[in-house]
């Protein structure tokens, strides 16, 4: 029996796989780091795929 790959994971279409950045606040710290924020993508909550809808199952009721 051939062994099926898995199928590839769907990239989120709203960021296109880059899920997070960081940006720069425009200020440094005390010790001279920048200072960033993390912004994520709210479609996919940061993981860059979407979940596949769910298969109905035989027998079973919407």
């Amino acid at each position: 029996m051939a062994h099926r790959p898995t199928p590839a994971p769907r990239i989120c279409p709203n960021c296109d796989g880059f899920a997070s950045a960081a940006i720069t606040t425009g200020g440094r710290d005390a010790h001279g780091h920048l200072r960033t924020i993390t912004a994520d993508c709210r479609s996919c909550h940061g993981t860059g795929t979407v979940r596949r809808p769910a298969r109905a199952q035989d027998g079973a009721r919407a």
